[in-house]
């Protein structure tokens, strides 16, 4: 497999799937900003939608969709529990996060990652993701994990998310001005994650410790 990813993007958590899930995949960095890839050439070469994560299957197709592909790395290594069985209500929970997390979360950070361009629309976008960070924080209250006591892939997609957060913690390259340090639970919950060795790899490969 290849996947396609760009250091402190979603797509990190693709990267953190596949060591959870002790899959091996060759990963070509994209920048994410220009659209090319490592030997200069553009992206869109490959994904004519110019964005990450995109996995290239061994029989030379893609997979799209962050969601879409963690499930699937996921259903490749059903021994890691990083998703529940097809057809219980637990996986039905778990696609209930993922599309939450998808539409609530990763689409309300896009007003204040391009914050000029959006103008006058951050001053709504901002309350209204805060209030899903509140949320989140209150059904974290007693659990190690979204899903309860198992890390999950709505866990490693919540991290790469969460860190775009102007948090005293990792401020990754794709960095938001919105505070998340008052949120005791999801403090909690994300230095559990960062201290997992899977995702301290994954930073580590990224460049992203440090930040």
């Amino acid at each position: 497999m290849k996947l396609y990813h760009a250091p402190g993007s979603c797509s990190q958590a693709i990267c953190i799937v596949l060591q959870e899930a002790r899959l091996t995949a060759d990963v070509v960095t994209v920048d994410a900003r220009r659209h090319l890839l490592p030997d200069g050439t553009s992206y869109y070469d490959v994904s004519d939608l110019g964005y990450v994560p995109l996995l290239q299957l061994e029989d030379g197709t893609f997979l799209r969709e962050g969601t879409v592909i963690g499930q699937y790395l996921a259903d490749k290594s059903p021994e890691s529990k990083l998703a529940p069985a097809h057809g219980s209500i637990e996986r039905y929970r778990l696609l209930e996060w993922l599309n939450f997390l998808s539409t609530e979360i990763h689409k309300g950070f896009i007003p204040l990652l391009y914050a000029v361009a959006a103008g006058k629309w951050v001053d709504t976008a901002k309350p209204k993701l805060q209030s899903r960070f509140s949320w989140i924080d209150r059904q974290l209250a007693g659990k190690r994990f979204l899903m309860g006591d198992s890390f999950t892939i709505a866990d490693a997609y919540l991290f790469a998310l969460t860190g775009w957060g102007t948090a005293s913690w990792m401020r990754s390259v794709y960095h938001a001005n919105i505070d998340l340090s008052e949120y005791r639970h999801l403090q909690a919950w994300y230095e559990r994650i960062k201290d997992r060795p899977t995702v301290q790899h994954v930073l580590r490969a990224d460049g992203l410790l440090a930040l």
